[in-house]
């Protein structure tokens, strides 16, 4: 049996805390400033965080290769699962032509890729956000968006800021339930607390989307559609978090969103078009994409109704899957197939005595995103007509994309396990609840660290939402605030997790180039969690205090 200690190193919970960081710093400075490929700076991270783990914190060491092996594990299955088959669908849908299509529908709304760019990473990834999560909404949107014309790297970009403001109730509101479980604080008031905080990130969001997608000419140009993507998102949001059932929270806001800019291209166009198909656009894998229609102009066809559907099709059967699947009788029958079975050479215990649930796997083969979208794409090649041997050569082609980024993924997540399991996230954890009154401002940092750590604000919530309610009682800040903290500053940490980084690289074939993806998106959470440290702290004031339900 092993007890986490809190502060193993001399007793001293600063010198400890520094140690935990190690691993972690590493990692993000051989990605971020050394360029380092990522399986191997993953690797490397985790190489240290066992030793820390068993030289420092006393882990036998059977037991940090056995946390080592459950992360990995995770990391196959639910996430490259998930990821493998997204990629799978978008992969068909692009060797059947339907691709084309797609693009040429996106088109007919507007020609113009950045607002194409605002409606399928913003508003269409809150939806699959919504309903699947896990890494999920970047792979799907990233292909899309290099299928539509954006290079890769843009793409991936863009995709994962966008994966932000519908985090906190991503997953049919798992976050927020689960922050409520391990507070004890009413679900229904978190959720309204919450409500506080995020939907003003998404105002702004789109802006940033703007930026990454065409600098600031594309403010100039497209902000009213930007504007409208983030109030039609952020209203919502707000009002079925504070007032409906928040399982529905980021799908009403999605669809609010899509539809009011669909919308408002009815009546209004930017004086400048950027073209969505160009010639030179980057394909997943760096294959070229080459616009549809007559020759080298690139003029786009106009595309028949039956065209259109199928373009389509693939993802209204994704959406349709995922939506039935949340619906309670059928997640039951669902999640009745799951194993759950104590994880072998696990005995862990917190500092307090009690059981780690990370001690427990859940082997969810069938209640899991990644089967809802095998289903789906087995139901997308009967409906597109794509031969069983066709798409097992595509699913085929797949894997093999996928073998650095499978790597990278496993690394990451037997990281993240082994911190978590010895108690360094707990003790980094510590910490920062030591800050006093300054925690006001730390609170939302611990939310992105966490998140930033596991690739998970669920995971997030449950591995400070206890410790930041604990805290705020003892600095004199409101616990329930500072829980809602926790969850949002979660949220802008997702774009910066090492698991969806190595996740946006391998959906469009830029593996190896996860240290300059992080270096991209690092700016806009640069930018972004100052201004959600500043919003906790006034509403932890009479300023905005009267905000805290």
């Amino acid at each position: 049996m092993y007890q986490q200690p809190t502060a193993p190193l001399g007793g001293s919970l600063g010198w400890s805390a520094l140690t935990a960081a190690v691993p972690l710093l590493l990692l993000f400075l051989l990605l971020g400033v050394f360029r380092v490929r990522a399986w191997i700076a993953s690797v490397t991270g985790l190489l240290v965080a066992a030793t820390v783990a068993i030289g420092v914190y006393g882990m036998p060491f059977g037991t940090a290769v056995s946390g080592m092996a459950e992360g990995a594990v995770f990391g196959l299955f639910p996430v490259m699962w998930i990821v493998a088959n997204a990629i799978w669908v978008y992969r068909m849908t692009r060797d059947s032509g339907d691709f084309d299509r797609l693009r040429e529908a996106f088109s007919r709304v507007s020609d113009d890729r950045r607002i194409q760019g605002l409606i399928i990473a913003f508003s269409f990834g809150a939806l699959l956000e919504a309903l699947a999560g896990f890494g999920a909404p970047v792979a799907i949107c990233s292909v899309m968006l290099v299928a539509l014309g954006l290079p890769a790297m843009r793409a991936v970009t863009v995709s994962l800021i966008a994966n932000t403001v519908p985090v906190a109730w991503g997953g049919v509101g798992l976050p927020i339930i689960t922050l409520g479980q391990v507070t004890g604080i009413p679900v229904d008031t978190l959720s309204r607390a919450t409500a506080h905080l995020v939907p003003v990130l998404a105002l702004f969001v789109p802006m940033l989307l703007l930026v990454v997608l065409d600098g600031a000419r594309g403010v100039r140009e497209v902000w009213p559609a930007a504007a409208v993507a983030g109030l039609a998102f952020a209203v919502p949001q707000y009002a079925v978090a504070t007032f409906g059932p928040i399982q529905l929270v980021d799908i009403v806001a999605a669809l609010a969103s899509a539809g009011s800019v669909l919308l408002l291209t009815r009546f209004w166009q930017p004086r400048r078009s950027e073209p969505s198909a160009r010639a030179d656009a980057e394909g997943p894998g760096g294959g070229a994409l080459t616009p549809t229609g007559s020759g080298a102009t690139g003029v786009l066809t106009a595309p028949s109704r039956v065209d259109v559907f199928r373009a389509f099709a693939p993802y209204l059967v994704i959406i349709v899957f995922f939506t039935v699947s949340v619906v309670p009788s059928i997640k039951g029958v669902l999640k009745a197939a799951t194993v759950t079975f104590a994880w072998p050479g696990l005995a862990v215990r917190t500092p307090q005595g009690e059981p780690v649930a990370l001690a427990t796997y859940k082997f969810d083969w069938l209640a899991t995103p990644g089967t809802v979208l095998l289903i789906a794409g087995v139901v997308t090649a009967m409906m597109l007509r794509i031969g069983a041997r066709t798409a097992l050569r595509a699913y085929g082609r797949t894997l093999s994309q996928l073998r650095e980024a499978g790597g990278t993924v496993m690394a990451v997540l037997a990281l993240a396990y082994v911190m978590n399991l010895s108690g360094q996230t707990t003790t980094l954890g510590l910490f920062l609840a030591t800050a006093g009154s300054f925690f006001v401002v730390l609170s939302p940092l611990l939310g992105w660290f966490g998140t930033a750590v596991t690739g998970s604000d669920t995971s997030s919530n449950s591995l400070f939402g206890a410790l930041q309610v604990s805290a705020a009682q003892g600095t004199g800040m409101s616990p329930t605030l500072a829980a809602a903290a926790n969850t949002a500053g979660g949220v802008l940490g997702k774009m910066m997790s090492p698991q969806n980084l190595a996740v946006g690289a391998a959906a469009v074939g830029l593996a190896g180039r996860e240290g300059e993806i992080l270096r991209r998106v690092l700016v806009a959470s640069a930018v972004l969690v100052p201004a959600l440290c500043l919003l906790v702290y006034l509403q932890s004031t009479p300023v905005l205090g009267w905000l805290v339900p």
